[in-house]
């Protein structure tokens, strides 16, 4: 689509569109591309009806299941943010939905790329795509419109730039932003109860802090909002004035600060032999079928009885908020014999059902592709929606762990969708460790899930075999017997990707924040191209490279995998400031990693990309005057590596290839990139990108 124009949904698939995916994307050459989503719900008058109708970070889902914010999702090129829209649970008094972004501080969207609106139905097949040719230098966008014309839904593609940011583009439509002095360090405190017997499950500790309200005039349809002027707080009355009437809640725009008491509880046991009865034994689990009917009917159970972690997870495939019931075992009729799916999920919402079955596997265990094929062929059949696998593998785009035919004669259309184990204990870990529930036995039964799925008997661990043609890639590049275009250096490729998107779940589950692989590639290269350019790269180098981008900080951290000399380098990059003498610098840099290895590298960052002098922090601890260049070359940053040797085996054992990625990453962060980030703050920053030396 182009700027400007609108197409109704109902003329885009088969039949009247119900549950729309939103899908916003950008690239950004220098990876540091980021924004926030945001929903706005308008009336006629084109304002919001409350406060309420504004949907962001800090108001992620709509009580009646209307609006749902999804979080990021892996794609080719990286990530998108993704919306889901339940048409039918629109309000009547509802005229449009706004679909908008924006950008942190001074960053704006005229320095990303490939900016795009995409619009997906129910089942993940795409509907249209609105690419965004020069949306200018603004700090929030408004990428498109759903709207109501004549008892349909049509989508009008808008690209529409406030240089205000966020609060400009909320106020400009209504929204009134809590922005006052009490909102900049308002905080409040919720703790959920211990449940009998279990432990303190966590603390909620919520730190608001907004920007000032902005009065903006309300721009043209091609207009750019003109910058907002300072604002000035409001004055307080005295304690002893007369007390003015509450007024109500407004959405506070700084984001929620979420913490989690750690306190200790006593044992009572009398040994260190004594374990706790657990909600879900795991010591009886001897074979793969008891494993995977265990493991199925403890997710669901839990999907079931905590409602935001059945929400998360089924949310993303398009199933509607509702009520949720599971079931395990169920006999359907397929051919001459019956069928039995591992599980089935159904979703009530206003008399309607939606309904997916399930289908799980675990340890290293692959997906039939004949079996997932008869689920498909009986949820097309039978009017479901949906078919869902659950294993350890990871799914890739243009890579289908199972390759499943369409039959386009049957009305019903079923989307196929995949977990990771690593998604679900990703999930899990984010709600009870990080967001918090409001119910305590919810909680606890997220802590008696999590530590199901990490016993070693529960099958549930995720990626943790890099595939037959591991060893032998490995073997021939040592060996320099590996030729360009052999087909398992794309298949060792495709092993590494799966691995990177199961170290940024982990990664991200530990420090609550979203941590994504960053993909480099040319514009416009899909999936399937930039892989194969990566195992011609693999062949010529030895080395499979990636970068991980953390949320909140504008660096990201670079690995890099040495299959000659069998390293693994970890690496992150920081910024010289943009004032102060180059020796202040590097004994400030030396002073702040004082907690980090003594085997830590340090590099000098020179311009024209170039490297200066090197050394460990234990031998610039004494002089940190050797990090300077003789020659007087401009000094741009700092580059940090840590050197891990790699494990020998393709598996996920104490030797193994995955586990030694896997604690470089996590000990790099704990011990280098956290301790600066929480030193430096917003100076943090590694705009270059780590490479190899």
């Amino acid at each position: 689509m182009i700027k400007g124009a609108n197409v109704e949904l109902g003329e885009l698939g088969e039949g009247e569109a119900e549950t729309v995916i939103v899908g916003l994307g950008w690239e950004s050459g220098t990876g540091e591309g980021d924004a926030d989503v945001s929903v706005l719900l308008l009336g006629e008058d084109g304002k919001v009806r409350s406060d309420t109708d504004l949907y962001f970070y800090n108001n992620p889902s709509a009580v009646d299941g209307s609006v749902q914010l999804l979080g990021k999702a892996p794609v080719g090129e990286g990530s998108e943010d993704r919306i889901s829209c339940d048409l039918t649970a629109v309000p009547e008094d509802v005229a449009t939905v706004i679909i908008a972004a924006s950008r942190y501080g001074e960053l704006r969207f005229d320095e990303l790329q490939a900016v795009r609106l995409t619009l997906s139905d129910s089942g993940g097949d795409p509907l249209l795509c609105y690419p965004v040719e020069d949306p200018g230098p603004v700090s929030a966008l408004i990428f498109g419109e759903l709207y109501r014309r004549g008892g349909a839904w049509k989508f009008r593609a808008v690209g529409q730039g406030y240089q205000g940011g966020f609060a400009a583009l909320v106020t400009d439509h209504g929204v009134d932003i809590d922005d006052d002095a009490a909102a900049e360090t308002a905080s409040t405190v919720e703790t959920v109860e211990e449940p009998p017997g279990g432990e303190l499950t966590g603390t909620r500790d919520t730190d608001a802090t907004a920007a000032a309200p902005e009065s903006v005039p309300s721009p043209g349809p091609e207009a750019v909002s003109p910058a907002p002027p300072t604002p000035v707080p409001a004055q307080r009355a005295a304690d002893d004035g007369p007390a003015r009437p509450a007024r109500p809640a407004r959405p506070r725009t700084a984001k929620k600060k979420v913490t989690r008491a750690a306190v200790a509880v006593k044992s009572l046991a009398e040994s260190e032999s004594w374990h706790g009865a657990r909600l879900f034994p795991v010591s009886a689990l001897k074979s793969d079928r008891d494993r995977e009917m265990r493991a199925t009917s403890v997710l669901l159970a839990v999907m079931a009885q905590v409602p935001e972690f059945g929400r998360r997870l089924t949310a993303g495939f398009g199933a509607p908020a509702g009520r949720m019931e599971t079931f395990t075992e169920v006999a359907l009729p397929h051919g001459d014999s019956p069928r039995r799916p591992d599980g089935v999920i159904r979703v009530e919402r206003a008399g309607k059902l939606w309904t997916a079955l399930v289908e799980t596997k675990t340890n290293g265990n692959s997906l039939r592709a004949e079996q997932v094929q008869a689920y498909a062929d009986i949820a097309s059949r039978r009017g479901y929606e949906a078919v869902v696998t659950v294993s350890n593998d990871v799914a890739l785009e243009g890579s289908p762990l199972v390759e499943v035919r369409v039959d386009r004669r049957r009305r019903n259309k079923v989307a196929l969708w995949h977990l990771s184990w690593a998604e679900v204990t990703h999930q899990a870990q984010m709600l009870i460790r990080h967001e918090g529930v409001r119910n305590a036995a919810h909680a606890w039964l997220l802590e008696e899930l999590l530590h199901y799925l990490r016993h070693d008997n529960s099958g549930c661990h995720g990626f943790q075999n890099m595939g037959p043609a591991w060893v032998p890639v490995r073997d021939g590049i040592q060996d320099e017997t590996l030729c360009k275009s052999d087909p398992r250096a794309l298949e060792a490729v495709e092993s590494w990707e799966r691995l990177m998107r199961q170290v940024s779940l982990g990664l991200g589950g530990e420090l609550g924040l979203r941590v994504m692989p960053v993909q480099r590639a040319r514009r416009g290269t899909d999936a399937v191209a930039r892989r194969t350019e990566m195992a011609d790269a693999l062949c010529q180098e030895g080395r499979l490279t990636a970068e991980l981008r953390i949320d909140g900080t504008t660096g990201t951290v670079g690995v890099v995998v040495d299959l000659r000399t069998a390293k693994i380098r970890t690496s992150y990059d920081v910024t010289a400031p943009e004032q102060g003498y180059p020796l202040a610098w590097a004994k400030r840099l030396v002073r702040d990693l004082a907690e980090a290895p003594a085997d830590l590298h340090i590099a000098t960052l020179t311009e024209g990309e170039g490297t200066g002098p090197r050394g460990t922090l234990e031998r610039l601890r004494r002089e940190p005057g050797d990090l300077l260049p003789g020659s007087g070359e401009r000094i741009t940053g700092f580059r940090l590596s840590l050197f891990k040797g790699m494990g020998t085996r393709r598996g996920n054992t104490e030797s193994g290839f995955i586990r030694s990625v896997d604690d470089a990453v996590s000990g790099f962060h704990g011990s280098v990139v956290g301790p600066l980030d929480r030193l430096y703050g917003k100076r943090r920053t590694g705009a270059r990108r780590p490479a190899a030396d």
